[in-house]
């Protein structure tokens, strides 16, 4: 038994925002956004799944928005990497959201709140090891709540997620897991099974469930998330490499003065690793000899 990762947003999309998810999105966003209790009791999916309209692979179809039984607007994104002024795209997805609700002239009464919850596969808040983390407007000295609750953004950082299957324990871990681990999996678990909604969510990720269309798509974009992601992490590395490189090569000259171009070429040829090595292990030469013969060993 093979399951497509729902990581990948086409995937996340059919698992989720298809016209029979509604049972698996509830059961979702009760764990994530209110702990694991039984608060949505119904919810309409405003956007939902269509093969023939998710061929483009067009990002602003590939979340899932859905309005809950009281009103409550959300728009649900699974994100594999980081993309520039990402955060600021969240929030502005979110005030869009909330903001469209009126027409001219309609009284602001009729606003209902709007709930941003966005799945990461990335460490989105260096300072913070929680897997989900909750934004809300607050008084920014007494730490007050505003009047109206109407805007908050969840986040989920898979990467903070340790948990074995072993170590489950509430309805919250169970849908973490499946997000982060589905891909992995040969078989359904009785401890994720044993959620009728997790079930359902399982056999729609089953591949043996899908089309040959289908198989092809989630392939295809789970390559290009892939790409884009190696595209990130190259760039940062490049940019660790040569930060690294620039402060070696300042403290070498300060230590030596000017140093000679067939040694400085061979120090911007280092990888990183031996980058961070030569940066230590310099303090214990004498003399640009030493230098020269660290570089040939």
């Amino acid at each position: 038994m093979k399951f497509v990762s729902p990581k990948v947003d086409f995937a996340f999309k059919k698992i989720f925002g298809s016209k029979q998810s509604a049972a698996i999105l509830i059961s979702f966003l009760n764990a994530i956004v209110y702990g694991g209790k039984n608060t949505i009791k119904s919810l309409t999916i405003i956007n939902p799944y269509n093969p023939g309209q998710i061929s483009s692979l067009k990002e602003t179809y590939l979340d899932v928005k859905a309005t809950l039984f009281d009103g409550t607007i959300v728009v649900i994104e699974m994100q594999v990497g980081r993309t520039t002024a990402f955060s600021k795209r969240i929030l502005y997805n979110l005030t869009k959201a909330y903001a469209n609700q009126l027409g001219v002239g309609e009284n602001y009464l009729i606003l209902k709140p709007a709930i941003s919850v966005t799945i990461v596969d990335f460490v989105m808040f260096e300072d913070s090891t929680e897997v989900i983390s909750q934004f809300v407007f607050k008084e920014k000295n007494k730490n007050r709540e505003y009047p109206d609750a109407e805007l908050q953004l969840f986040f989920v950082e898979l990467p903070n997620f340790k948990k074995t299957l072993a170590e489950l324990s509430s309805l919250t871990d169970k849908w973490i897991y499946f997000l982060k681990e589905t891909s992995k999996l040969e078989e359904v678990p009785a401890s994720l099974g044993e959620v009728e909604e997790i079930g359902r969510a399982l056999a729609i990720a089953n591949r043996t469930s899908m089309t040959l269309e289908e198989i092809d798509l989630v392939d295809r974009r789970g390559m290009i998330l892939q790409d884009e992601k190696g595209r990130i992490d190259y760039a940062k590395e490049q940019g660790r490499l040569e930060g690294t490189t620039a402060l070696v090569m300042r403290q070498l000259q300060k230590r030596f003065g000017e140093i000679p171009e067939t040694i400085s070429s061979k120090i911007k040829d280092l990888a990183i690793e031996d980058l961070e090595s030569l940066a230590e292990d310099f303090l214990d030469f004498d003399s640009l000899e030493d230098l020269s013969g660290w570089l040939q060993d």
